[in-house]
């Protein structure tokens, strides 16, 4: 008699080798540090001429802002809205997909965990080196540790982020079965949400009225909010509202992801087929 396990076996198990096999990755890995570290050693010298040109026009204080760069850098692998897994792409494009179709899982499903694996081994790889380079840094350039409460926070915030950020990439996934060529709308969606999430500027330095905006759309979620927990510029109601917009959000997209692939997959043409 065949043995059969629980389906969340499965989509654990791809889980697990998906993520082992993305921190095997470490020279890319090192030459990410490297690069991170230019990167952010660059941001931090801007936004200081900034401060020091204007410190009243400044939203929070240069130590917070500081702080906001060293640790989207050392979790940009999470936070980057572009880096997305190339392989659904060519599946659907090259007509591989009905490979895909052949197995006894949920592609959606397949692929949110796979997504979500290469994100998070990508992160524990170079992390920690950033987090240590931030930490012995002199004042006022160097990260700034929260207290334990914050840090829980900021932990919860940033795996509600991670699932947003994949959710919204498997949109983009779905939406290449309606199209010949991905790339125009992947990069336009992908651009919009790095700009809306605070990744190229930090929301607090919007106008109020449009801060108010962005609050209640599913990209201040991807990035902004574990962020500002960090920092504490978010806090009691401010805290819990940014929570449960993440995962109000993150309960929409799924959904939506859920029964888009269900239509898609109905009308799916494979090349050959």
């Amino acid at each position: 008699m065949q043995r059969t396990y629980p389906q969340w076996r499965q989509y654990l198990t791809l889980f697990k080798i998906r993520f082992i096999a993305g921190l095997q990755y470490r020279a890319a890995a090192l030459a990410g540090i490297m690069t991170q570290f230019a990167w952010g050693g660059m941001t931090v010298l801007l936004y200081r001429a900034f401060y020091l040109a204007d410190p009243a026009a400044f939203p929070q204080s240069f130590e917070a802002m500081c702080s906001y760069i060293w640790i989207q850098q050392a979790f940009l692998a999470i936070f980057m809205v572009w880096g997305m897994d190339p392989e659904p792409f060519n599946l659907i494009k090259s007509g591989d997909i009905a490979y895909e179709l052949c197995r006894p899982v949920s592609i959606y499903w397949m692929w949110f965990v796979k997504s979500s694996a290469i994100r998070l081994a990508k992160a524990v790889l170079r992390c920690m080196p950033l987090l240590i380079f931030a930490l012995l840094l002199p004042e006022p350039y160097r990260l700034i540790l929260p207290d334990a409460g914050r840090l829980l926070l900021f932990a919860v915030s940033v795996l509600l982020a991670l699932v947003n950020i994949v959710a919204f990439t498997l949109l983009i996934y779905i939406s290449t079965f309606y199209t010949l060529d991905s790339t125009g709308l992947r990069s336009l969606l992908s651009t919009l949400a790095e700009f809306l999430s605070g990744g190229l500027i930090p929301l607090p330095f919007f106008p109020d009225s449009l801060q108010r905006v962005l609050a209640l759309l599913p990209f201040a979620g991807m990035e902004n909010t574990p962020l500002q927990l960090y920092n504490g510029t978010l806090t009691g109601s401010q805290a819990a509202f940014g929570i449960g917009m993440q995962l109000l959000w993150a309960a929409v997209m799924i959904g939506t992801g859920v029964v888009w692939m269900r239509c898609a997959l109905k009308n799916v043409v494979a090349q050959g087929g």
